[in-house]
């Protein structure tokens, strides 16, 4: 069952990224370099395999769920602040 989460997760992530990589070939708005798909394999198989990790050691059900919304909104503000830049990092895609 272990693999079969894990295994899930990379399928996943390849599927996002196999998104992005087919919008491009349909319009110039998604431009994407070989370096945006690096960082987004890297963040989206961080989250998934923490999740993963998270789901797998914890056991008390509210324990859990706050664990799991922290990963979420910590890749949630990472991803936006790598696409547009919300906090004006020097990592800011803009």
């Amino acid at each position: 069952m272990i693999n079969q989460r894990i295994s899930v997760v990379l399928v996943v992530t390849g599927l996002i990224l196999l998104a992005n990589f087919i919008a491009m070939q349909f319009t110039s708005e998604v431009n994407w370099t070989l370096g945006d798909f690096v960082a987004a394999g890297i963040l989206l198989l961080a989250a998934g395999l923490t999740l993963e990790f998270i789901l797998r050691k914890v056991t008390r059900l509210s324990h859990r769920i706050l664990l799991v919304l922290a990963v979420l909104t910590v890749f949630a503000l990472v991803w936006i602040e790598l696409a547009v830049g919300i906090f004006g990092s020097p990592f800011a895609g803009s």
